[in-house]
């Protein structure tokens, strides 16, 4: 056996391979077996061509726990190596010095960089061997070890066949690649797709035989082949059913939901880019549902955050994206920088607007009745990606509560007529909650008022985006001052009451109100089959601070600012308030209207809600 020094021109290339990539240790797994990959490649290609002697034979890449010797093994049956390959690609580090090597990419993932794969064992090893015999039949097998120093020993191997094991003599501070449970989480974490078979030993798999109580099942030990080397994004669409989709995404996220729909991606030009994205159900939980998207170099897992790739909104999306263009070793630096990420990023938002739009055209119902779960995809983008909203604007749909679905344009024009203010804006009235706010809804819909459901968190920053995109829209809560404006646009309906009434009512009730912090009072003369009190919000002061909520700010004490609105038309106020003579008994009458005004809105809660109950008792007397 030969004695030799590995060519790298710094006095230890190992512990610097120890110390800077201690963070991605777990990757020397992922480099090693996507180097047997790699080579049982090139030999199945020989095969093709025919320049292989003999059979090309099982090919399956061996992953190999020895506990006791505690050693872990990468067998291949790929092209192996002669002893000049060995010299050439084991014992030639090619950089200048680890000073510049460490100052180059400081801060980034380095393995992989100028051939260094084969190098991240030692972050696990303290020594390694290296048998491996060359696919040409005219060499012998070779034996490489080196333990840790630039020091290696190469000699005559014992190998009858082609192909390459890599044997890791596990370190005393690395047990924990001992155990089959660690080495099997790895193998499916970063090889579950790799293009060749990789077992791991043996597996037990149940079947069942015969009927009723005669039936048994039988254990019997089978190969445990940790991968599937023909993904479906690797498969054309046409060869596909919507079940193979589906089932496919319970292989990526066992036990989910099935998905919405989904976009098979697969370009060839300007850039390399396959795989498959998915829009699962999302609800309100966004950021649950965020970093489901798995990057891949050529079915070799390279990391599941791809925020540098996607924009934010897509983040929502799940699945997979597999370009060779994109290193199997990414930085940060490098993905915000490099043109091919950024192509990419525009045509998976082009490609999923596509989709959604075939869909809407196409299968109107289903995206109709789907929508609740999608619009917060939708929306998100639309905030978030200018070229998404233009596009979105022809499938993001508004839908009012007699469950009428229509896009904003159509939906505009549909109101507009009786939903215009002075200002020749249209007023979308909205509710975000339709059960608490049922009475308020039937008085727009007594109107003649068309109301939209808009209850998802996302929809305060929804709505002003729309307000400043569209320019001639403005969206109205059900409760705000807003409304009372827009009723009276039309006609002035006078007050029944002379002006020294209206100032005995404004004073009565101002009385009340005093008690509540925020509250105004305001007359104003409306229908009789109007409320005799009404409450309404700032539209603009209730937007800033649900949307300071949401962002977990808070006004500290600051009390919510409303009106309390009189209707002097109203005959319990016209009439019978001011008939009545006892000033305790006006207050009563006038608390009680006020406080159906508030429970109305849901306002009254607690011990107010339990006098108000018994208060009402009284009235029936």
């Amino acid at each position: 056996m030969v004695k030799g020094q590995i060519s790298v021109q710094t006095e230890n290339i190992f512990p610097i391979i120890k110390q800077f990539l201690y963070s991605d240790q777990e990757i020397f797994l992922r480099e090693l077996v996507s180097n047997a990959v790699d080579a049982t490649t090139k030999v199945k290609a020989l095969a093709s061509r025919g320049d292989l002697k003999g059979d090309l034979g099982d090919t399956t890449i061996d992953i190999l726990l020895d506990k006791a010797a505690k050693t872990l093994t990468i067998r291949d049956r790929g092209i192996g190596m002669n002893e000049e390959e060995v010299n050439k690609y084991l014992n030639q580090v090619a950089f200048s010095s680890a000073t510049e090597f460490l100052e180059k990419f400081k801060g980034e993932p380095i393995i992989g960089h100028f051939g260094l794969g084969f190098y991240s064992a030692f972050m696990v090893a303290s020594k390694v061997n290296v048998v491996t015999k060359s696919y040409k039949e005219e060499f012998e097998a070779v034996s490489w070890e080196c333990d840790g120093n630039p020091e290696y020993f190469i000699g005559k191997g014992e190998r009858d066949f082609r192909g390459t094991d890599i044997i890791l003599h596990i370190s005393d501070d690395c047990v924990e690649y001992l155990e089959n449970d660690k080495i099997e989480g790895l193998l499916k974490k970063y090889c579950s797709f790799l293009p060749v078979e990789i077992r791991f030993g043996t597996k037990k798999e149940t079947t069942w035989e015969g009927e009723g109580e005669d039936r048994k099942s039988i254990e019997t030990e089978v190969e445990n082949i940790i991968n599937n080397p023909n993904p479906l994004w690797k498969k054309a669409p046409k060869d596909l059913v919507d079940e193979d989709y589906k089932n496919f995404y319970q292989e990526l996220y066992p036990y989910s939901q099935a998905p919405h729909f989904w976009i098979h991606l697969n370009i060839d030009y300007p850039f390399n880019l396959t795989g498959v994205l998915y829009l699962p159900k999302i609800g309100n939980s966004i950021e649950l549902q965020k970093n489901k998207i798995q990057l891949y170099s050529n079915q070799v897992f390279v990391a599941d955050d791809v925020k540098e790739i996607v924009p934010d909104f897509l983040m929502l999306l799940h699945g997979v994206i597999d370009s060779p263009d994109i290193p199997l070793n990414v930085s940060r630096s490098y993905l915000q920088s490099d043109r091919n990420v950024k192509k990419i990023s525009s045509y998976i938002t082009k490609k999923v607007a596509e989709k959604l739009l075939e869909i809407y055209k196409n299968q109107k119902e289903e995206y109709e009745s789907k929508w609740k779960d999608i619009s917060t995809f939708v929306k998100y983008g639309m905030i978030s990606d200018e070229s998404f909203a233009e596009k979105a604007m022809k499938f993001a749909l508004v839908q009012n509560i007699d469950n009428q679905s229509f896009i904003f344009e159509d939906y505009k024009e549909k109101v507009k007529g009786n939903q215009t203010d002075k200002h020749n804006k249209v007023v979308i009235l909205y509710t975000n909650n339709v059960v608490a706010q049922d009475g308020l809804i039937a008085a727009c819909k007594q109107k003649g008022y068309d109301v939209v459901e808009m209850s998802e968190a996302i929809d305060n920053h929804f709505m002003q985006h729309l307000e400043y995109k569209m320019g001639d829209v403005v969206f109205v809560r059900i409760d705000s001052e807003t409304i009372n404006n827009l009723i009276q646009k039309d006609e002035k309906v006078e007050s029944v009451l002379s002006e020294k009434e209206q100032e005995q009512v404004k004073t009565i009730f101002e009385g009340i109100a005093v008690e509540s912090k925020g509250a105004t009072v305001q007359l104003q003369a409306m229908g009789v089959e109007d409320s005799p009190v009404v409450i309404t919000k700032p539209e603009f002061m209730r937007r800033m601070k649900e949307m300071q909520q949401l962002q977990g700010m808070n006004f500290g004490d600051f009390p919510d600012m409303y009106q309390v609105v009189v209707n002097t038309n109203h005959p319990l106020v016209a009439n019978k308030l001011l008939t009545v003579k006892e000033e305790a008994a006006q207050k009563e009458l006038a608390t009680y209207l006020y406080q159906l005004a508030q429970l109305n809105h849901g306002m009254l809660k607690g011990s107010e809600l339990s006098a108000f109950v018994a208060n009402s008792l009284k009235f029936l007397h």
